[in-house]
Order: structure tokens, then C-alpha cells, then sequence
């Protein structure tokens, strides 16, 4: 059969010529010195493995909080949670449009009594937590921190991450409650809360990873992430913030998808755009605002559930490009996902694949094994003018905010994905298994993971009970307090925090703001 090589890929060998204009010390230099291209610390997965952070959730908090002591059990290192749809849109578990969602697609959160049970038996100051949450992140957040000082913990000593991040919402995942600029505001209040409370906290994760799945390219993903990043960093600069205050604890969410080379680049590429444009755009001078810190997952579109035991070989080597890449932290998805949320089995199998790569390639032996290749280097350079392409086309339009509001975002992302789709079906891309070296399906059965249907009336039944034995006067005092708080200046976290903390609903809570801020509802757009 006849070997397809892609567009970018024009040459078939690449020499010392393909490196002209490339300075060693401006553009790569070692590893951990800037602009970080080879990595962001001297030894690299030589001085620590990358954190194992397998994605986790299904059902009710009980359900969940099993699965956690499973998978850190096995030796998984950190926690990051998957929410319900519900929990995604500020939605609680009795609302209308909760009907066939609850515990489905993430664990079902209403409440601070729901975040006590997911965590219970784990103390959160001993391990870093990553939760993927949008739209209602500063709720779920303040019930992560409500929950810790249930642990009677400390928040400084808190570690871990909050997505917190709705600009790629609007552009790819569509999980949003809030109008853009009332959803900012919401932002730059969590990252100002916790740069005086949770100082170790990561308060935005900003994602590519959404935009990839979506159907952008390369390029989209990375240039699309980091102009999310800039705007992030405008916006809490004009909350009056020192930049060396808060981007430290910015840290990123990329893809990990098919072209080996290409994502490998794209993360070196990566590295060295934040540091270029933190120290000399935003003139920031703590070294550590320049490190781009991020975290990878192999990529949900690439599994196919045609022969779904080919995807265990399509997230191992997509986790050997992260690594290459130098991700900080790492989560493999399981074969099966395409079909059902990860059996425990697969999620271990996900599991035992970052273990090997750990343990048995020699990978943490060695600081960015592949840097000085002419391929790699040029593929880097190449991906970071096509980046700042796009940063300019962004800025003449007026900044991502007007982007989304235009549909430029939406209309790139679709046009890449309609074009990869096109290739598939002319063939002129070949999913194995898909398109082409098609068997009988008989021979690709894998279990598959339900969900019980009584979660959900279960989940009703745990909030029925717990509206009941609350006190209502501190709920509607508090969420009273919240909507006229919610109408000036004044930093909301507090007093989110002070409404979980009476037992508010994450739906109470993000009605009560919804009051205030408005809803958001897309534009059409004409493509």
C-alpha cells in the first residue's frame, strides 16, 4: 500500500541548511534555561517522572471517590476529576435538563456534602489535584477549598489545578452559563483569591486540548491556547495584579494527537512562545513567569471504536510524544472510551502504559533526547511562525473577544476538521481499522461500562434530603449576599465561598449569579 505523507511534511530529508537563522542560545539553549525550548528544568523526568494524572469520574461521589483509592493504589500520583454534564453547565442534579445526564459522562456534584464524599479518605494536602470544570470553576473551586478546611487543612498547602478556562469554551467545547465578559471577571477573581490565599493552586488551566478535539490543526491548537493565555494575563493585569503575582501559577492543557513529530514540536514551540512573550511583552521578571507548565492527555478523537484494542497502541505512542515534549504531568486514556467511560481494567491498562514508559524506554535517563534534530528544530520554528500568524491576525481584529464574537475561532476550528475529514474519506489519511485493514468486528468485542440508571435517583433523592436538613436562612442570606456583591467591583470568591459553605447548590449558586450576570447565547455563524 502506498505510504500517504502529509502536507507539512513536504521533504523527506531534512539537513543542517533547514536550521539557518536558528541561534543556539536565542532560540534552544539547555534545558531549563530560557526560552526553554529543550524543557523547563535542567534534568528534566531525570529529576523527577512527570505526574501520572489519570481522568477520573462516573456516577455519584462515592462512585468516584472508589475509583481514586483504585487508581492510587496502582501508583497513579495525582487526581483529576471528569464532572457530569449537569455539573459542567451549573445545572444541580433535579433540574429538567439534568433528565438522562446525572453520573453519565463525570461524577454528579451538587453540593460541598457531594465534594466531602469524593475526596473522602484522601488527604487533599498530600495530593495535587487537577479538576476540569468551565463555567461554574469558581463554585467547584470554592467547594474544593470548603472541603479541605473540613480536613482541617491549610490552604497554602493546597496543590493542584482548576481548568478556569472559558474563552476555549466559546470557541470549541460549548459548556458555557455566563456572558464573556462576566465570566472573565468571575476569572481574574479566582486567580486574585488565590494568589493571596492558595498560592501553590494553579487557578487557570488553559486548554488547548478542547480546540483540538474539536478538529483544529497543530498550529490552531497552539496559537488559539496561547492568545487564550494572553488575554487570561491582560485581563488580571488590569485588576491591577503584578504579573510575577499570578504566572507562576498559570499552567497549560494540551493534545497529544496522531503526528508524532509535529506534537513533539508543537510543544518545544510551545515553551518558547510564553517565555518570549512573558518576558518581553508583559515584562515579567521571576523566571518562574516564563516556564510554560503543562499537562498532556492522548487525544479522545483519535480512538476509533472500530478494533478498539488498536487504540491501547495509538495512547502509547501519543504519550510517548508528550514525554518527548516534556508534559509535567501526563493522562492516558483508555481503549474503550470511544465506546463506554474506562472500565477499571482499562483505566489500569491507561495506567501501566505511562509506567513503562517510566520504567522500561531509558526516557527518564536523558534531558530532551531528540533536541538538535534538523527535523524537530525546523518542525518547532515552522509551528511558531504559523502561531504568530495567527497572534496578528487575532490582535487586528480586535483580541480574542471579538474573535469569538465574530465566529473567527469557530469558523477556523470547523473548516480543519471538515478538511481532516475529508482526507479520511477519500483516503488519502488511513485509520487502521477504519478506512482500511478492516476485519470482522466479531474478533474487537471489549466489556463496556454502564452506568446505573437508579444513580440518578439516588443523586435526587441525596439532595432532597440535604435541602431539607440545611439551614435555609444562612443559604438565603448568603446567596442574597452573593447577588448584591455580584453587582459591583468587589471580589466574588469570599462570598461563593461563604454559600457553599452553608450548603448552597452549585445550581443555586450559579442561578443566583445568572440573575445578575445574564446568559450567554451564541451567535449563529454562516461558514
Amino acid at each position: 500500500m502506498k505510504i500517504i505523507r502529509k502536507k507539512q511534511t513536504q521533504k523527506i530529508v531534512y539537513a543542517p541548511q533547514d536550521l539557518r537563522g536558528l541561534n543556539y542560545l536565542k532560540d534552544l539553549g539547555p534545558p531549563g534555561k530560557f526560552p526553554f525550548t529543550r524543557g523547563i528544568y535542567p534534568t528534566m523526568y531525570a529529576g523527577k517522572p512527570w505526574t501520572m494524572r489519570e481522568f477520573a469520574g462516573f456516577g455519584l461521589a462515592h462512585d468516584t471517590n472508589k475509583r481514586f483509592h483504585f487508581l492510587l493504589n496502582s501508583g497513579q500520583t495525582g487526581l483529576s476529576v471528569a464532572f457530569d454534564l449537569p455539573t459542567l453547565m451549573g445545572y444541580d442534579s433535579d433540574h429538567p435538563k439534568s433528565v438522562g445526564e446525572v453520573g453519565l459522562g463525570g461524577v454528579a456534584i451538587d453540593s460541598l456534602e457531594d465534594m466531602e464524599e469524593l475526596f473522602r479518605g484522601i488527604p487533599l494536602a498530600k495530593v495535587s489535584t487537577s479538576m476540569t470544570i468551565n463555567a461554574p470553576a469558581a463554585i467547584i473551586f470554592a467547594m474544593y477549598l470548603a472541603c479541605a478546611k473540613k480536613q482541617r487543612l491549610k490552604l497554602h498547602l493546597l496543590r493542584g489545578t482548576i481548568q478556569n478556562d472559558i474563552l476555549k469554551e466559546y470557541m470549541a467545547q460549548k459548556e458555557w452559563i455566563f456572558p464573556p465578559k462576566q465570566s472573565l471577571r468571575l476569572i481574574v477573581d479566582t486567580v486574585r483569591f488565590a494568589a493571596e490565599k492558595v498560592p501553590q493552586w494553579n487557578t487557570i488551566s488553559i486548554s488547548g486540548y478542547h480546540i483540538r478535539e474539536a478538529g483544529a490543526t497543530a498550529a490552531q491548537e497552539l496559537a488559539f491556547t496561547l492568545a487564550n493565555g494572553f488575554t487570561y494575563i491582560e485581563e488580571v493585569l488590569k485588576s491591577g495584579l503584578a504579573i510575577d503575582r499570578f504566572a507562576p501559577r498559570l499552567s497549560f492543557f494540551f493534545n497529544a494527537h496522531q503526528n508524532f513529530f509535529e506534537e513533539i514540536a508543537k510543544y518545544r514551540a510551545a515553551r518558547r512562545i510564553w517565555a518570549r512573550h512573558l518576558r518581553y511583552r508583559y515584562k515579567a521578571r521571576n523566571p518562574k513567569s516564563w516556564l510554560m507548565r503543562f499537562h498532556v492527555q492522548t487525544a479522545g478523537c483519535s480512538l476509533m471504536a472500530q478494533q478498539p484494542e488498536n487504540n491501547i497502541a495509538r495512547t502509547a505512542y501519543e504519550a510517548l510524544s508528550a514525554v518527548l515534549g516534556g508534559a509535567q504531568s501526563l493522562h492516558t486514556n483508555g481503549h474503550d472510551e470511544p465506546l463506554c467511560l474506562p472500565t477499571k481494567e482499562s483505566a489500569q491498562i491507561a495506567l501501566r502504559t505511562q509506567q513503562i514508559l517510566i520504567h522500561e524506554l531509558g526516557l527518564t535517563d536523558i534531558a530532551d533526547p531528540l533536541g538538535g534534530s534538523y527535523y524537530l528544530e525546523h518542525f518547532t520554528s515552522q509551528l511558531e511562525r504559523e502561531a504568530e500568524d495567527y497572534f496578528k491576525r487575532i490582535r487586528k481584529m480586535g483580541g480574542v473577544i471579538k474573535g469569538i464574537e465574530e465566529n473567527f475561532f469557530q469558523r477556523e476550528i470547523a473548516s480543519a476538521s471538515y478538511a481532516y475529514q475529508k482526507e479520511v474519506e477519500e483516503k488519502k489519511r488511513i485509520i487502521v481499522g477504519v478506512n482500511e485493514y478492516i476485519t470482522q468486528e466479531e474478533l474487537w468485542k471489549v466489556p463496556i461500562f454502564k452506568i446505573d440508571p437508579n444513580r440518578e435517583r439516588e443523586q435526587k433523592a441525596r439532595l432532597k434530603r440535604l435541602k431539607k436538613k440545611r439551614n435555609h436562612t444562612r443559604v438565603t442570606k448568603t446567596l442574597e449576599q452573593l447577588k448584591r456583591k455580584a453587582e459591583t467591583k468587589e471580589n466574588l470568591m469570599p462570598y461563593i465561598l461563604e454559600a457553599v459553605e452553608a450548603y448552597a447548590t452549585l445550581g443555586e449558586i450559579a442561578d443566583s449569579l445568572k440573575e445578575v450576570f445574564g446568559a450567554y447565547q451564541e451567535p449563529s455563524t454562516a461558514f
